[in-house]
C-alpha cells in the first residue's frame, strides 16, 4: 500500500500540487495525510498519524524530501526508522 503525506508551512500556501503529485503518482485518496504545520512544530498529527499506518511492504510517499523535516539529522532518523521497520520510501521529485 501507498501512504502519502503533504504539508504545508503555512495556512496561505496550497496543498494542490504535492496532493495532485501524490495521486498522479498512485497514492489513494483515502491514504493521504495532510497538514498545514511548519516542519519545525513539535506536533504534526498527521505525520504522525501516516507512520503509523505504515506496515512492512508499504511505501511512504512525499513530493519532496523536506516534506519530512528540516534537518538532515531528522530526515535520516526518519528514513532509518521506516527501514528498520520494513517499511519503502519514495519522494516523487527527488526519485528515491
Amino acid at each position: 500500500m501507498q501512504i502519502g503525506y503533504a504539508r504545508t508551512s503555512r495556512e496561505d500556501q496550497n496543498l494542490d500540487l504535492q496532493l495532485n503529485a501524490l495521486r498522479k503518482d498512485g497514492v489513494e485518496e483515502k491514504f493521504i495525510h495532510q497538514e498545514q504545520v511548519s516542519a519545525l512544530a513539535k506536533k504534526r498529527p498527521q505525520f504522525d498519524l501516516a507512520l503509523k499506518r505504515c506496515r512492512a511492504g508499504d511505501t511512504l510517499v512525499v513530493w519532496k524530501l523536506d516534506r519530512l523535516g528540516r534537518s538532515v539529522l531528522q530526515l535520516i532518523e526518519t528514513v532509518n526508522d521506516l527501514k528498520d521497520r520494513g517499511v519503502n520510501f519514495r519522494s516523487i521529485t527527488e526519485g528515491f
